[in-house]
């Protein structure tokens, strides 16, 4: 039979097929092969009478697989940060927009938390709505932007019409509220949801695990994932970077030199466009942050 792992915990999978769900636990090799099923992934199985456990047998050609987090064949992903509460970390966001980009997914950036900004009495909405227009800035000539607030259902609405009929991964921050989207564009409340913790402004784990939910009918489905605060890149080569910024992407070609790296070389166009303001400064930054993270993980 076949089906698609919706959910893997403690090395048990759930496997749907037609409309059941099966418990599955993996074949031995796929460990001595160092294979993991991941969430998304489709597989052959096999029924096991007399056993509440069924067996992969095989893991069927992944169109893309990310480690973090751990889904295979996503069609967009849905990067999620928040005005406030958590703070926005651009170079979370630029890693996740990176990982898209350099699997050929699709990614559109999402900001939660928007009405935090409406209050500007207070300083914690003047923060916010600091945030929410630096991201903006950033962010809006680059990716698909989705602005949501609690009270205000057209951001949920943007997003549906966008990942309508494929399958899309929420990712992002621990507390930027991934499974609060996840209920709103499911119109239930099936995800537990936590607060964000006052002392370190950092979201208290709830996702503990990945899992594929699918809307009735129109064959959209979302990935809930477990947040974190930070990553580093993998499979990344540093020549690489300047063709997963799309911006910087675009200015490559017209440098002095062929090797250029975009860092201190004359007769760069990519600083040229920087300085010109067709990249942001912002951006930029993260780009000479990174190439030199990369630089560094090459010498271990």
């Amino acid at each position: 039979m076949q089906g698609r792992i919706m959910k893997g915990i403690a090395g048990f999978y759930f496997v749907k097929s037609g409309e059941t769900i099966y418990r599955c636990k993996a074949r031995g090799i796929f460990k001595k092969q160092d294979i993991k099923p991941a969430v998304g992934d489709l597989v052959e199985f096999e029924i096991i009478e007399g056993n509440d456990d069924n067996l992969i047998t095989d893991i069927l050609p992944r169109r893309n697989c990310f480690i973090r987090p751990f889904v295979a064949n996503v069609d967009c992903f849905v990067v999620v940060t928040a005005a406030l509460r958590p703070a926005p970390v651009q170079e979370l966001v630029d890693k996740l927009l990176i990982m898209a980009e350099h699997a050929g997914t699709e990614a559109i950036l999402c900001i939660n938390k928007c009405d935090l900004a409406a209050d500007r009495s207070r300083s914690s909405g003047r923060k916010a709505a600091e945030n929410l227009e630096m991201l903006r800035a950033i962010y809006e000539p680059i990716y698909p932007l989705v602005l949501l607030s609690r009270d205000d259902p057209s951001g949920y609405e943007r997003i549906l019409e966008l990942i309508h009929g494929r399958t899309a991964a929420l990712a992002g921050a621990s507390g930027v509220g991934k499974s609060t989207i996840l209920n709103h564009l499911l119109e239930d409340e099936r995800m537990e949801t936590g607060s964000v913790s006052e002392k370190s402004q950092r979201g208290r784990h709830t996702t503990r695990h990945a899992e594929l939910f699918l809307l009735d009918g129109d064959g959209t489905g979302l990935f809930d994932t477990p947040g974190f605060t930070s990553f580093a890149l993998s499979g990344i080569e540093a020549d690489e970077l300047p063709h997963l910024y799309p911006e910087i992407e675009r200015e490559l070609g017209s440098c002095r030199y062929d090797d250029c790296r975009h860092i201190a070389e004359p007769g760069c166009s990519v600083k040229e466009a920087v300085e010109q303001g067709r990249i942001s400064q912002a951006r930029y930054d993260s780009y000479l942050t990174l190439i030199r993270e990369l630089d560094e993980e090459k010498k271990y």
